[in-house]
């Protein structure tokens, strides 16, 4: 980004003291007494919110311009310039939050007045800029991704890895899968298995491959890309895989993760109740001692991949006299896999599936326990009330993935949304050379190259082992919204044909939406992210 230094550098000082200017002013509105106040910063959430937004515009500049330095592709300058342009200009006039809802510098009574290098970047998004970067991209088209990724051979080696296995064995079936709103077959389960997806970053010791997070992230990226169903089959076990490892005894680390490793076992995370939804700290499905052992009643819901599993990590109240987050206690629970006729044959368990509008893959379930039995020995790291603690020791991950698995999704409906404007005609030529659709494609390419290196950032972050649950949370927080924008806009690229369910697109727009909900929905990432800011 040569022709954008040394300006980039200031203007990002420049937004570092933005942020910090943010901080203060809520600060200000919800720590009236040095520590935050609970209902202010309720009563502030817009103001809250939009501090959010501003760190991850700020954070997601940073990457940018970072990854750009070392890219001298006509691609990537043009992504970059794009990209620091638009963001700027709605730092300054409103980052849009959802359809409706704009984070303001007005919420937290500050204006920007952008110094005269600022100003000089938000030039940058010109029409010509745009109708360039299509012209490259439709020209580049069978490209693994739009613009260079800036990750390493090996890493860009297991991409290509798995993006042939998914444009072979998962593309062709993927959308007859969720037409017929079929479980993936077992066969696939089984490859990835043999492919180490399963075991992909656990310990070599434990029978795992050992890898980085930055390799789930492209696993999960290109698995996504595919189907989000398989996508998000290794995230079962990624969840599993960080509370054993993160809270488990020695033996139940060399118990369970050579099973979860090698897909000898699935794992299912069963946290959620009917009445609580984020508020995980009020769950009450209760489990009482019984000898050595433990009973489970309760109810659980949006169980995901409950039926076929042979294991679960399961959240529940181990102290009576508590209402909150300090008596719940995790359990890696035993049950035994169903079958279409039966999918629920462990004693003291029922469940019935939830029809949902897409992730169909693994189908989602509500649970019913009444005095299901686990083992003592299962009772994660042998101590109670530490579950929620466990739990959150996960949630860097968790959110990497997600957001990953939001980049796949975004990468999908683009080359889908890409396509169809290369193949279809109206009035004489193509669709991609009308400025519109053109303009919704070259943001598209930008937008995922910036949820992209956000998410890597997050990855490296957690690979160093530096805390990262912010960065987690804000990558997750924008490629899920960039996700929902990009099949929004390649479904419009489709016109009535978007709205037909034989168009993959009608699928992606519903995988799509979902991901501005679990893991964390929009709403609460950024009370979350807020929070955080704050100290």
């Amino acid at each position: 980004m040569k022709d954008l230094q040394p300006g980039i550098a200031s203007v990002l000082t420049e937004l570092d003291d933005l942020q910090s200017s943010a901080t203060t002013a809520l600060r200000d509105l919800v720590s009236p007494s040095g520590r935050i106040d609970a209902e202010a910063l309720e009563l502030h959430q817009h103001a809250a919110h939009t501090l959010s937004w501003l760190a991850t515009y700020v954070e997601s500049l940073h990457q940018i311009a970072t990854w750009a330095k070392d890219q001298p592709g006509e691609i990537e300058q043009l992504i970059a310039r794009i990209a620091i342009a638009e963001y700027l200009v709605q730092i300054a006039g409103g980052i849009p939050m959802s359809q409706t809802e704009f984070a303001r510098l007005s919420d937290l009574g500050l204006a920007w007045h952008p110094s005269d290098a600022a100003r000089e970047l938000m030039t940058g998004n010109t029409p010509e800029a745009r109708a360039r970067l299509v012209e490259l991209i439709a020209a580049d088209s069978g490209s693994a991704t739009f613009g260079a990724t800036g990750l390493d051979e090996d890493l860009e080696m297991i991409r290509h890895q798995f993006r042939r296995w998914a444009d072979d064995k998962v593309v062709p079936h993927a959308h007859d899968w969720h037409l017929k709103d079929q479980l993936i077959p077992m066969e696939i389960i089984e490859e990835l298995s043999g492919l180490g997806v399963f075991g992909l970053t656990i310990p070599e010791e434990y029978g795992g491959l050992g890898m980085p997070k930055a390799a789930m992230v492209v696993v999960s990226e290109e698995l996504s890309r595919g189907y989000i169903g398989v996508g998000s089959l290794g995230t079962r076990s990624e969840i599993a895989a960080e509370l054993i490892i993160g809270g488990g005894t020695e033996d139940q680390k060399a118990h369970w993760l050579p099973k979860l490793a090698s897909g000898e076992i699935l794992p299912t995370a069963v946290f959620t109740e009917p009445n609580t939804g984020s508020d995980l700290g009020s769950l009450r499905t209760r489990a009482v001692r019984d000898g050595e052992n433990w009973k489970v009643t309760g109810n659980k819901t949006w169980i995901t991949h409950a039926a076929r599993t042979h294991i679960m990590t399961l959240l529940a109240r181990t102290d009576p006299e508590t209402s909150d987050y300090r008596g719940l206690s995790m359990f890696i629970a035993e049950k035994t896999p169903g079958t279409v006729d039966d999918p629920f044959p462990t004693p003291g368990m029922t469940g019935g599936e939830i029809e949902v509008l897409g992730y169909r893959g693994m189908k989602e379930y509500e649970l019913g326990f009444d005095g299901f039995e686990v083992k003592g020995e299962n009772l994660l790291g042998g101590e109670p009330g530490q579950g929620f603690k466990q739990l959150m020791q996960t949630f860097e991950s968790a959110r990497i993935q997600t957001a990953a698995r939001a980049i796949g999704v975004a990468q999908n409906a683009l080359e889908l949304g890409l396509r169809y404007a290369l193949d279809r005609k109206q009035f004489g030529k193509s669709l991609i050379h009308f400025p519109r659709v053109a303009d919704k494609l070259a943001m598209m390419v930008v937008e995922i190259m910036i949820a992209r290196q956000l998410t890597y950032f997050s990855a490296r972050e957690k690979d160093q082992g530096h805390r990262c649950d912010l960065q987690a949370g804000m990558a997750k927080l924008l490629a899920a919204r960039v996700a929902w924008s990009s099949a929004d806009n390649a479904l419009q690229i489709h016109g009535g044909n978007g709205f037909a369910l034989e168009y993959q697109i009608s699928r992606v727009l519903c995988d799509a939406r979902i991901l501005n909900i679990f893991e964390g929905a929009a709403e609460i990432q950024a009370q979350v992210i807020a929070r955080r800011l704050l100290g």
